[in-house]
């Protein structure tokens, strides 16, 4: 089973805080989809012909795509590639968009899951990071999702806004948990070099928390969820049970997948390829029948690396057991050798032959990820 993923890179507006490519000129909305159709079309044999199990539009805003837009890339889905067993089709929105008649539209198509970026709950910090919604839209397009019969509704939040107290972080975390909603994305604030919040660091019109308050979120982000109702699956995503997202679950098991759009990334278990973060070159490219991305041909080092990348990632941990039979005997002690201090110092933990973080680990899991690939 393999995943399709689709990049929309339309925004009316840059957020903030994100440095994902995107671009606000509408004007290409067209011209788009006729070449993620026809990048659909060249790349349907990449994943082998397995059959697709989930379908994922990202962005970027997919909301702002007409039900034109999408039946084209369904029914060229349909024509290139086995989509008879798909579990799961996700749409990130934003909330402002979704609107009754937009949703009513998303029923009838195939959608079976919303991903709404709302972010948070406090109108102060909706305005700094420059979204064009408000808190009560939000909750008022979960509720719109909920009565037009979507089931599966997950949402983002962001924490650690700069000087975001911890009562009101526990707000957010609360109401947003009380929320009708089977899936939470959470997300601690990064200021990425380009964007607007990083500059506005570098000027010192605003102060990042300290790595103290950080923490302190993090775990009161966990217990909280937790309590009421939503499990931790991976380090950044909290389900109601039997509702994890299928197709991020993919990308951590190391399923095959296929990308399409700018930047988009592609998987197919030997070789990973993406595409040109540019808007009008990916649009000249697909339209030349050139190559519109880079390839890279992954070794077993590379293999190794993302198998504890993702591995870790996930509540479940990385198998012992199926690192040595995918890699062999040396890079199963390679791997539990490095780990070793990490565990005296309760950062990780083997339970039942799986390699797993604890809470303290998550938070430094960067530098232990790091510590653990293998580097020639």
């Amino acid at each position: 089973m393999a995943g399709i993923y689709v990049h929309i890179p339309f925004c009316k507006i840059r957020c903030a805080y994100c440095d994902f490519y995107s671009n606000t000129d509408l004007s290409y909305k067209d011209e788009l989809v006729k070449c993620l159709c026809k990048e659909l079309t060249q790349e349907k044999n990449y994943l082998e012909k397995e059959k697709i199990e989930t379908i994922y539009f990202g962005g970027g805003t997919p909301s702002l795509l007409d039900e034109d837009d999408f039946k084209l890339i369904f029914d060229t889905m349909e024509s290139h590639f086995d989509i008879s067993s798909v579990q799961e089709i996700t749409l990130e929105a934003n909330p402002d968009d979704l609107s009754v008649s937009y949703i009513a539209m998303l029923r009838r198509l195939p959608f079976n899951r919303i991903s709404i970026g709302i972010q948070s709950l406090i109108d102060k910090e909706l305005r700094l990071i420059n979204r064009r919604h408000s808190a009560q839209q939000a909750l008022d397009a979960v509720a719109a999702c909920r009565a037009a019969g979507f089931e599966n509704i997950s949402v983002d939040l962001i924490y650690g806004y700069p000087s975001q107290t911890i009562p009101e972080f526990i707000f957010s975390v609360g109401k947003m948990s009380a929320m009708d909603v089977t899936h939470i994305s959470a997300y601690n604030l990064t200021y990425e070099e380009g964007t607007v919040l990083h500059q506005k660091l570098q000027r010192k019109e605003i102060c990042a928390i300290d790595e103290e308050t950080s923490i302190e979120m993090y775990k009161t982000l966990v217990n909280k969820l937790e309590t009421n109702g939503f499990f931790q699956y991976e380090i950044s995503n909290f389900a109601r049970e039997g509702y994890e997202s299928k197709h991020n679950s993919s990308y951590w098991r190391g399923k095959k997948y296929l990308g399409v759009g700018p930047s988009a990334h592609s998987y197919n278990g030997t070789t990973r390829k993406w595409n040109v973060a540019s808007l009008k070159e990916y649009i000249q490219k697909i339209n030349e029948d050139a190559t519109a991305y880079e390839l890279e041909t992954l070794s077993d080092n590379d293999l190794y690396n993302e198998f504890i990348i993702t591995g870790l990632r996930t509540k479940k941990g990385v198998s012992l057991q199926t690192l040595q039979e995918k890699f062999g005997g040396k890079m199963l002690d390679y791997c539990v050798e490095n780990a070793a201090k990490y565990i005296i110092n309760k950062c990780l933990y083997i339970e039942n032959d799986y390699l797993k973080f604890t809470t303290e680990g998550v938070i430094l899991s960067n530098g232990i990820m790091s510590d653990l690939l293998f580097v020639e």
